[in-house]
């Protein structure tokens, strides 16, 4: 049942001593957990910054777009996906700059510091945002950004403290005690909150916890001492996490080959990783193909020769990325392994690097200028202000099986090599484009390889003969299920419910 006038929804505000301690997989968890209690759960998070995105179909005038996270805790939730579940998302482009994107539409580019600025000023779209939400809702999760220590960022706050001291929303603090530490995590974090946020948290969890849970009584006793905060359990790791997508380019670092070498691989596939890659997520399909190796290149290593398949990911800075690939050799090795008999795929970005030519008279992604492509396929793209973003159907034109995705890229791609489409769309548009003999492949759609069957058939194409086929979205939706198991049994679910106001 939604909440009422007057009854508004319960909500809780999850935040974390730093980042990556799991605050996202939590917030995911808890969504299903409460949602197959029965409850309407929304998750919500009130400023990301991830260049892995989402496209939800309420934006206003149409589609809009949110952190992948949110998107993957709204399949949770067991709700389609909402631009009010993320109101702002910041897409880098560079070290100090980002896309601002504010209820699913690009508002902006900004440097770290013009953003700082401009947060304030976002804080109205973001409690809008969550209105809308908490109308509809029994319980809204909310995910902080970073962490409430974070003091030198604290003015004009819009994803933790500053959220909820504006919301009044009661908190509870996520530790990692993987990274070691916790308990000076927890008690420092205390230590620098100011009265009004120490009267909101409620509490912690315990994350990532590795052997005897029993060992850490002691220190519950011990924060609670310093901090009067309430545990709320201690949540062993969750190894199938791996089996969910990512919500930053954080999960690669120190990505191995999945599987590791010499695990019954049968196909190889090389990613290079730009310094802006974007929805690498399109790879997680591929990564659950048993036999099937995804190794991610870090800059300073070449791309292996004895890669079946090079895939040149999404980037939000093309041109840089494309001025990163050239630096490393990687198109020295893009050409070698063609001439091997190799297959290549451009995703969005890779697509456009596949090309003759990339412009951005505008600035766009970065400073005006273009760049001379691969030259793989005869066509060319000139990026604009112009955001597509929509969900889209089709066939693929070489194996007649179904496929799905979506798009989101700003820029235009023209060319002869347009007349040998990959894909053909059901609003009767051709989309992406292949080489005469079919080993380069194009596409803007983000997504693809999350259709079972032309999964299959594109690894069947060039090669690959899995033993077992996957099913990938009902293993997402299996680990979903396994995860709210997993909570509920580690943490007081009763008590979480009690305390969010």
């Amino acid at each position: 049942m939604p909440a009422t006038e007057s009854r508004p929804a319960r909500c809780l505000m999850v935040q974390g001593t730093g980042s990556d301690v799991g605050k996202s997989l939590l917030v995911t968890g808890l969504c299903r957990a409460y949602a197959k209690r029965g409850l309407a759960v929304r998750p919500f998070k009130p400023q990301n910054m991830s260049n892995n995105a989402a496209v939800a179909d309420d934006g206003a005038g149409g589609s809009g777009e949110i952190g992948r996270a949110q998107a993957l805790q709204a399949q949770a939730a067991r709700v389609p996906a909402s631009v009010h579940m993320n109101p702002v998302l910041l897409k880098p482009t560079s070290d100090v700059g980002s896309q601002v994107i504010v209820q699913g539409r690009v508002r902006r580019n900004a440097h770290a510091r013009d953003y700082h600025a401009l947060k304030p000023r976002l804080m109205a779209s973001v409690l809008e945002s969550f209105a809308i939400l908490r109308a509809e809702a029994e319980l809204v999760l909310i995910e902080g950004a970073g962490s409430p220590s974070e003091v030198n960022l604290r003015e004009g706050d819009i994803a933790n403290m500053g959220f909820a001291l504006a919301a009044q929303t009661p908190v509870i603090l996520v530790g990692d005690i993987a990274r070691g530490g916790v308990i000076a995590n927890l008690v420092g974090t205390h230590a620098l909150m100011s009265a009004a946020e120490r009267a909101l948290t409620q509490g912690y969890v315990i994350n990532k916890f590795r052997g005897d849970s029993a060992l850490f009584t002691g220190a519950i006793e011990m924060i609670r001492e310093r901090t009067g905060f309430e545990c709320f359990g201690v949540v062993p790791h969750f190894p199938a996490a791996r089996r969910l997508p990512s919500e930053d380019a954080m999960a690669l670092d120190g990505a191995p080959v999945v599987p590791e070498d010499g695990a019954d691989v049968h196909f190889r596939i090389a990613v290079p990783r730009f310094s802006r890659i974007a929805n690498f997520d399109d790879l997680d399909p591929l990564v659950a193909e048993p036999g099937v190796a995804v190794r991610i290149v870090n800059a300073g290593k070449p791309l292996p020769a004895d890669a079946d398949v090079i895939v040149l990911p999404g980037s939000k800075s093309t041109r840089a990325d494309l001025a990163l690939l050239r630096a490393e050799g990687w198109d020295r090795d893009v050409a070698q392994h063609l001439r091997r008999g190799g297959a290549v795929v451009g995703l969005c970005g890779g697509y456009q690097m596949l090309g003759r030519r990339i412009a951005d008279p505008d600035g766009i992604e970065g400073a005006p200028g273009e760049s001379e492509g691969l030259g793989l396929l005869d066509m060319e793209t000139v990026i604009s202000e112009t955001k597509a973003l929509q969900r889209v159907r089709g066939t693929e034109g070489v194996s007649g099986t179904a496929m799905g995705g979506y798009e989101m890229h700003m820029g235009v791609t023209e060319g002869p090599a347009g007349a040998r489409p990959w894909f053909a769309l059901d609003d009767g548009r051709p989309e992406g484009s292949l080489s005469a003999d079919g080993l380069v492949m194009g596409s803007y759609l983000h997504g693809l390889f999350a259709a079972d069957s032309f999964r299959h058939a594109f690894l069947h194409r060039l090669g690959a003969s899995p033993r077992q086929a996957t099913a990938y979205e009902a293993a997402v939706e299996d680990t979903l299920d396994a995860l709210a198991d997993h909570l509920e049994a580690n943490l007081d679910l009763d008590r979480l419910y009690a305390v969010a106001q």
